[in-house]
């Protein structure tokens, strides 16, 4: 088993590398394969099947054709990967917090801030609130050195190598611009999946579980309207204003007579089948790829032994994320997981051939790139000094900020 070191990653982000390396590891429930795992859940395509769903696609395994569930979706594990390499940075991590970001900063109003990242926000650093907010009173579309973000290629992407690299690692697109979008595809993707039957057989129907609260003061707690309304209106600043709406109608029918407090969380739910259940897994396989092919597309102006170095910078910033996610199987509440096996990891040698590679721990991932910075910052001039642009956000967007109110992912 080979060890992944720089001169191979460096190799791999050279002309005619290895197209990918990949990384696929067995999972296990951490209860034991009798215990369900809570696949993600999607808003149904059919507007008349009312609540969440589960992805159900047919998959080769070892050959055989199966039921898959998607436990864990691309989009869901690239964040998963951000969201590793943002907790490092705001631990203090000497190499990672020179990682070059775009900062979007929104005032509470209470007097407090609130912060997100080209690594944090969805559309990354074409995300609309980036782009809704300003530099020192400067609409952030009339800025010289976002609009070099903006209209990076290819050919030539320093601009974002030196802005937000993340934007080059997990994908972005500038949907919203009239010309001249920048599309960049994730050079890292993965996802995890389980097993269920196999496709000959009839698919597991989704099963739903009971769910129940318990109030200590009463199971059933009865107020009139204008109580009702009253406690609405006492929290009204916290409550959503469709939520606020459907109390104040209810409270307004008939005030005298009592009706149930439970639109306010007040009172008890009687045991009921209404939520989905967990999916029963035979097997559960997590799976990355990173693509030193797309990788390779990008060209830096810093001719072909620079452009390697920048290349195999941006790779070592994907296994560093990937090392550290890795590490954290915190998907959602009854989806507890552990790693059955150590992530086997493979590079593609051309011609049907491919090297294993020992697995990265998270220190030597850390090495990996720190060297890769190194190498950068002497053949291609690269210069990380942390946050490269802070952005005062839009207070009108922040007002309008509401959660949802499914449980869809």
């Amino acid at each position: 088993m080979s060890e992944l070191g720089y001169d191979l990653l460096l190799s791999a982000c050279s002309a005619g590398g290895p197209s990918c390396l990949s990384s696929v590891t067995d999972l296990a429930p951490a209860g034991g394969w009798h215990t369900s795992v809570a696949p993600a859940r999607f808003a149904p395509r059919d507007s008349n099947v009312k609540g969440a769903v589960y992805a159900w696609e047919h998959r080769f395994v070892d050959g055989e054709l199966v039921h898959a569930v998607l436990i864990d979706s691309k989009q869901s594990q690239l964040n998963r990967v951000e969201t590793a390499l943002t907790q490092a940075i705001d631990d203090g991590h000497p190499v990672l917090s020179r990682l070059p970001r775009v900062i979007v900063t929104y005032q509470l109003p209470d007097g407090g801030e609130q912060e997100f990242s080209d690594l944090t926000l969805p559309h990354r650093v074409f995300d609309g609130h980036i782009r809704a907010g300003t530099v020192n009173g400067v609409p952030i579309a009339d800025l010289p050195e976002y609009r070099a973000a903006r209209d990076a290629a290819p050919l030539n992407a320093r601009a974002l190598l030196e802005m937000s690299p993340a934007t080059l690692v997990f994908g972005g697109w500038d949907a919203t611009r009239r010309s001249h979008q920048g599309r960049w595809r994730s050079a890292l993707v993965g996802e995890i999946i389980g097993i269920s039957t196999d496709g000959t057989a009839n698919r597991l129907p989704d099963a739903f579980r009971g769910g129940a609260r318990v109030d200590p003061v009463g199971m059933s707690i009865q107020v009139t309207g204008p109580v009702l309304k009253e406690l609405a209106d006492g929290q009204r600043a916290e409550l959503s204003p469709k939520k606020y709406d459907e109390i104040v109608k209810k409270s307004g029918n008939k005030p005298a007579e009592p009706r149930t407090a439970s639109v306010l969380g007040i009172g008890g739910i009687p045991p009921s089948l209404s939520t989905l259940a967990g999916v029963a897994c035979r097997r559960i396989i997590r799976s990355h790829v990173l693509s030193f092919a797309t990788l390779r597309q990008m060209r830096f102006g810093a001719g072909p032994v620079g452009d390697a170095a920048c290349r195999a910078l941006l790779a070592a910033l994907a296994l560093n994320g990937l090392a550290r996610s890795d590490a954290e199987l915190f998907l959602r509440a009854n989806c507890d997981l552990v790693e059955a096996e150590l992530p086997r990891v493979t590079i593609d040698g051309r011609g049907g051939q491919a090297t294993s590679l020992k697995p990265l721990s998270i220190p030597e991932a850390d090495a990996l790139l720190e060297t890769a910075l190194e190498r950068a910052e002497a053949d291609a001039g690269v210069r990380w000094h942390g946050v490269a642009l802070r952005v005062t956000g839009n207070p009108q967007v922040a007002a309008g900020a509401q959660d949802a109110e499914d449980d869809a992912e």
